[in-house]
C-alpha cells in the first residue's frame, strides 16, 4: 500500500503525469459528492486536513463558549431578597384590607428585624410585640410556644397592653390557646374565658391547666399601636393565683371586677354573682339621715374599673340637700362621655332633672337640690381610673332660704333665677314660677329617646331606647348589635315566648317619655331561666344572667312586663 505524503484536490481532467509523487482518488461514481461540486474529484493533503479540524474545533469550542456567557447569567446568591420597583408618586396606596399576615416581619435592608415567636422554655420569661415599646408593624403574625415542665402550671400576666381593635377584635389581636401536651397538633382553645383579646385594656392573669401554651399575635395592613409587654412563671396547679383587682373562681379563672355582679354568670362555679347585695351597699344605696357622706369604691385609693353607683337622698319633705364634693378627681374627658358623675334634682335619672355631668380634676360648687330628694350617679368605664371623689351632703329646712334680688322666690321659698320665670318650663316644684304667664310659646320636649335600629330587638313591643347603656357600659346601638351576636343562640331558643324581648330589654333598653328607661321586672326573668334550663343544659350552656339583680316588683313605673 503506498504511504501517502501528500493528499491534494485535483480536478478530473488533471493529468496524472504531471503529479508523479501523488495519488488521487478513483472517480466517483456519477450524481455523488464529496466535500464540492459534482464533476470533481478530490484528492486529500493529510497536513492540510489535520490543520483544519483543528482550526475548526477551536472556532467551534470559542462559539460554544460564548453562547453560554450570553444565556447563562449569574445566579443570586443565597439569602439575597429579590428586588421590587418602588412606587412613584402618582401612585394611590392601596385600600385597606383584611390582608393575610406573614410569618413575622420582613425586614428591609436598613431595619433589623424585630423578635417576633419563638419557643420560651424554663420558669419564667417574658415576651412583647414587635418594636416594643414603638408602634408593632403591619401584617405581622408571631407566634410563642411557652412550654414548663410537666407538673406544673403557667401563668401568664399582660403587663401593659394596647392593641387596636373593636369589641370582636377583628383587625389586631392577641389569642391565647391551651395545648394539652407538647407537641400536640389539635389545640384546644383557652379555658375559662375569652380566647382573643384587643383594645387598651389588659386581660387578666390567665392560669392554665396544662404546661404548655400558644400566643398568638396578629396585626392586619393597617392602624398601628404600642403593642404588648407579657411575662410568664411556671406554678403548682395549687397555687394558681390572680392580681389583686381581679376576682379568682374555677380554680384559676381570673375576671377583672367590672364583671363581678355585673349580672351575668362569667364563672361556672357562679362565685362572681354571689353576695352581690353587699357590693351594692358598698357602691350606691339609699341615703335617709339629715347628713351624711360618700365616696367611689375605695377612695382615696383609685377606683375600680367600670363601676356603676347610685345614690339617692332622701329627706324629710320641706327640707332641700346642700351637696358638697371633695377631693374631686375623675378621668377628664372633653365630653364627660369615660368617667362621670351625675346629679339630678329628683328620685331617679331622667334626662329632665339633670343638674349636671362632671369629671376631670376641678372643684365642684356646691349643689342645693329644689326638694327633699337627689340623685348622684357614678359611672366608671373599663380605662383610665383615677382617685375619685367624697362627698358630703345636708339637709336644711326649704324655709330658711332666702333669695338675692336676682333670683326668683318659687311659693315653697326655694330661688330660681330670673330668667326661669314664664319661659315655658316648670322650675319650681310648685309651678309658681309660670303662674300669670300670657303670651308664652312653649318648646316642645326634647326626649332623649331615640328609634331602636338593631334588627334583632325590632317588633318586639315597644320601639323606642336610650343610649348610653350605663347598665352594661355599651355606647351606642352599634355596640349593642355587636354584643348581641354572642346571644343569637340563646334567643333562638323557643323555651320561652318573651325570651327574645327579655335578652334585647337589657342591651337595649325601653326609653320612657322622660328619657329614663325601665328594665324587665325579675318575674320575667325568673320564668325564662325556670323554662329554658334544660334546653341550655343540652347545649351546654349555663343560663347567663343574674335575674336577682332585676327590680323585683310588678309596678309599670319601676319595671315592665310583656
Amino acid at each position: 500500500m503506498k504511504n501517502c505524503t501528500e493528499i491534494t484536490l485535483c480536478p478530473e481532467a488533471l493529468d496524472h503525469s504531471k503529479h508523479p509523487g501523488s495519488a488521487c482518488f478513483p472517480r466517483l461514481p456519477a450524481g455523488q459528492q464529496l466535500w464540492g461540486q459534482a464533476g470533481w474529484q478530490y484528492r486529500a493533503d493529510c497536513k492540510f486536513t489535520w490543520l483544519c479540524v483543528a482550526l475548526m474545533s477551536a472556532v467551534l469550542l470559542f462559539l460554544i463558549a460564548l453562547l453560554l456567557g450570553i444565556v447563562i447569567h449569574p445566579l443570586p446568591a443565597r439569602g439575597t431578597a429579590a428586588t421590587t420597583a418602588a412606587p412613584t408618586r402618582g401612585d394611590s396606596p392601596a385600600p385597606k384590607t383584611a390582608a393575610i399576615p406573614t410569618q413575622g416581619w420582613l425586614p428591609t435592608a436598613s431595619t433589623a428585624a424585630p423578635a417576633c415567636g419563638g419557643t420560651l422554655r424554663g420558669p419564667g420569661g417574658s415576651f412583647s410585640s414587635p418594636n416594643y415599646p414603638g408602634p408593632y408593624p403591619p401584617d405581622a403574625l408571631c407566634i410563642w410556644h411557652i412550654k414548663v415542665s410537666p407538673g406544673l402550671a403557667i401563668q401568664l400576666k399582660m403587663e401593659t397592653f394596647s392593641v387596636e381593635g373593636t369589641a370582636s377584635c377583628l383587625f389586631d389581636r392577641v389569642e391565647l390557646y391551651e395545648e394539652q401536651e407538647f407537641g400536640s397538633t389539635n389545640p384546644t382553645p383557652a379555658q375559662g374565658g375569652p380566647t382573643r383579646f384587643c383594645g387598651n385594656v389588659a386581660p387578666p392573669t390567665f392560669n392554665t391547666n396544662s404546661n404548655h401554651l400558644r400566643v398568638t399575635f396578629v396585626s392586619d395592613s393597617s392602624v398601628g399601636a404600642p403593642g404588648f409587654s407579657a411575662r410568664y412563671r411556671a406554678v403548682a396547679p395549687s397555687e394558681k393565683s390572680c392580681a389583686w383587682d381581679e376576682h379568682l373562681c374555677d380554680q384559676g379563672l381570673c375576671l377583672h371586677l367590672g364583671f363581678v355582679c355585673d349580672g351575668f354568670h362569667d364563672c361556672t362555679d357562679k362565685s362572681d354573682e354571689a353576695n352581690c347585695s353587699l357590693k351594692h351597699k358598698e357602691c350606691g344605696g339609699p341615703l335617709t339621715a339629715l347628713e351624711g357622706q360618700f365616696s367611689t369604691p375605695g377612695h382615696p385609693q383609685p377606683y375600680p374599673h367600670q363601676q356603676l353607683c347610685l345614690w339617692q337622698i332622701s329627706v324629710p319633705v320641706g327640707h332641700v340637700i346642700d351637696l358638697h364634693f371633695h377631693n374631686f378627681s375623675l378621668e377628664s374627658h372633653e365630653d364627660c362621655s369615660f368617667d362621670f358623675v351625675e346629679v339630678h334634682d329628683s328620685a331617679g335619672t331622667g334626662a329632665a332633672s339633670l343638674m349636671g355631668r362632671f369629671c376631670g380634676h376641678q372643684m365642684l360648687p356646691t349643689l342645693t337640690s329644689s326638694r327633699h330628694v337627689m340623685t348622684v350617679l357614678f359611672v366608671a368605664d373599663e380605662g383610665v381610673a383615677d382617685d375619685g371623689f367624697f362627698a358630703t351632703y345636708q339637709a336644711r329646712n326649704a324655709t330658711e332660704k332666702t333669695c338675692s334680688p336676682a333670683e326668683f322666690s318659687c311659693g315653697n321659698g326655694e330661688c330660681r333665677a330670673l330668667e326661669s320665670v314664664c319661659d315655658g318650663w316648670h322650675d319650681c316644684p310648685d309651678g309658681t314660677d309660670e303662674l300669670n304667664c300670657t303670651g308664652v310659646s312653649y318648646p316642645p320636649f326634647g326626649s332623649v329617646c331615640e328609634p331602636v335600629e338593631v334588627e334583632m330587638c325590632l317588633g318586639l313591643g315597644y320601639n323606642a331606647t336610650s343610649f348610653p347603656n350605663i347598665w352594661l357600659a355599651i355606647p351606642d346601638q352599634e355596640g349593642a348589635a355587636e354584643v348581641l351576636q354572642d346571644y343569637q343562640t340563646l334567643m333562638e331558643l323557643a323555651c320561652y315566648q318573651h325570651l327574645r324581648l327579655l335578652i334585647c330589654s337589657l342591651f337595649v333598653p325601653k326609653c320612657t317619655p322622660d328619657g329614663g328607661v325601665l328594665q324587665p321586672c325579675r318575674a320575667v326573668c325568673l320564668a325564662a331561666e325556670l323554662r329554658c334550663q334544660q334546653s341550655l343544659g343540652l347545649l351546654g350552656i349555663l343560663w347567663p344572667i343574674n335575674c336577682n339583680i332585676l327590680p323585683d316588683s310588678n309596678d309599670p313605673i319601676e319595671c315592665f312586663q310583656p
